[in-house]
């Protein structure tokens, strides 16, 4: 079982189906969940005083557990009902609480709630009179705890179907859901807690973990650790910014090409005058460049889209953001060549690739077919797609990243750690994991230029 799967709800039903035609009766997974999540809900609130809120099915029979459980305890537990509990295990679990069941629309406060009202596979949102109370219900709580996911949200794409109160804590129950992690349910689920189940699952999509990096070999010098250039435009702070980046990113030189030379900066950084395209030509003749980026401060006129020509005919591995993403949606003569890395954040997507259908994960998937790049759709939820269909879900960067050059600095981060690995989907991870890292490291208000001093510590925690 990986604890870092997510899984749609048809493929969590699949996984429990499966284990149900091994021998796992129905009934004995509802015990399971609902003890594990009680063990949780115990650690955080111990006695305090509890109403738990039960659905009409499956969530609400977990629900049932749960206070049959915390009851056991010497917990005060109430429990406060939906209608009628439908399936047969919520049956069993409502039997085996064998104790007073209010309705939860007259149901007074307590200390601590528990939401087991509806989990995964809500299609649409509750009534208004139940969103308002169960927002009330937990708004005067001290503690609010959501069994799998807050009721009234979308499991798989991550919308908010009515109102729903933010939680203190979501509960997910067997594996995470992409709801937990995609933007705007993942903001109303407050801390996130696995409870495993012990069940088989099968996903390529994963929650982004932390990457294991390596030292430099002993015998390592700058150019086995690999070179990065960055093709520089109009806007010298963008390239700057993605060339600072690049050189803590592990890479062994950083070579930034462009046509201004700055007085200031890290000297470590190799500036070179380039002021045409058909010098950058023989700047990229180079063969132990192994990791070329282009767009940030490229700029958008002509001298801008022949240097993203050069670039993209270079035969290099490619990191491309910003101004030759833009430029790429505009001019159908560019294509983009297999195995690069592309940081488009929502409208550089859409110039890219339109509208696409259904969630974000399911967009960034088709993107990174259709182009044959790895996709890094970035966000207050990045996701990270790859041509082969494995993909990554980041979904706890800092909101202090809306500000400008921060695009700029993942960008050079992401061509450092191809430089490193060689390897576009493993790369894109590492840097949209270190990104984030670094910007919790960096105090509230930060600018991009702050979360460059970050990153080699960063770096340093991972090794």
């Amino acid at each position: 079982m990986s604890v870092d799967a997510i899984l749609t709800a048809a493929q969590m039903r699949a996984a429990e189906q499966a284990a149900f035609d091994a021998g796992v009766e129905p009934y004995a997974l509802m015990e399971r969940a609902g003890r594990t999540a009680a063990d949780i809900i115990w650690r955080a609130g111990h006695r305090r005083d509890l109403l738990i809120l039960c659905g009409p099915g499956n969530n609400g029979g977990d629900g049932f557990v749960i206070a049959r459980v915390m009851r056991e305890r010497g917990v005060p537990v109430r429990v406060a009902a939906l209608g009628e509990s439908r399936t047969d295990s919520a049956q069993r679990a409502k039997a085996a609480w064998d104790g007073p069941v209010e309705d939860m629309m007259t149901a007074a406060p307590a200390t601590q709630i528990v939401d087991a009202l509806f989990g995964t596979g809500l299609s649409r949102g509750l009534d208004d009179a139940v969103a308002d109370r169960l927002c009330a219900l937990v708004n005067s709580a001290a503690a609010s705890y959501a069994v799998d996911l807050p009721s009234g949200v979308e499991s798989d794409g991550g919308a908010v179907l009515s109102t729903v109160p933010s939680f203190g804590v979501t509960i997910a129950l067997g594996a995470w859901k992409p709801a937990h992690l995609l933007q705007p349910a993942s903001e109303l689920c407050g801390r996130l807690i696995l409870a495993p189940l012990d069940i088989p699952l099968t996903s390529d999509v994963q929650r982004l973990s932390a990457p294991h990096l390596t030292m430099p070999a002993v015998d390592a010098h700058k150019y086995s650790r690999g070179l990065v250039a960055v093709v520089g435009g109009g806007m010298a702070g963008a390239s700057l910014l993605a060339s600072e980046a690049a050189a803590r990113s592990g890479a062994g030189v950083v070579r930034r090409l462009a046509a201004d030379i700055p007085g200031g900066g890290t000297h470590a950084i190799i500036h070179r005058k380039v002021m045409h395209a058909d010098a950058l030509a023989g700047e990229l003749d180079d063969q132990r460049i192994v990791a070329l980026l282009v767009g940030p401060g490229l700029g958008l006129d002509a001298d801008a889209r022949a240097r993203l020509g050069v670039a993209l005919d270079s035969g290099h591995p490619l990191v491309l953001d910003a101004d030759a993403l833009t430029l790429l949606g505009k001019d159908d003569t560019l294509s983009i060549p297999s195995g690069a890395i592309l940081t488009p954040h929502e409208g550089e997507f859409e110039r890219l690739f339109g509208k696409l259908p259904d969630s974000k994960i399911d967009r960034a998937r088709a993107a990174a077919k259709a182009s044959g790049a790895v996709i890094v759709y970035k966000g207050a939820d990045s996701v990270v797609a790859a041509p082969d269909g494995r993909v990554a879900v980041e979904g706890r960067a800092s909101s202090w990243l809306s500000t400008a050059g921060t695009g700029d600095v993942l960008a050079g981060l992401a061509a450092g750690r191809l430089a490193v690995t060689c390897d576009p989907f493993r790369a894109a991870c590492e840097a949209v994991w270190l990104h984030a890292d670094a910007a919790w490291r960096c105090r509230p208000a930060f600018v991009a230029d702050d979360l460059l001093g970050a990153l080699p510590a960063a770096i340093a925690a991972r090794l």
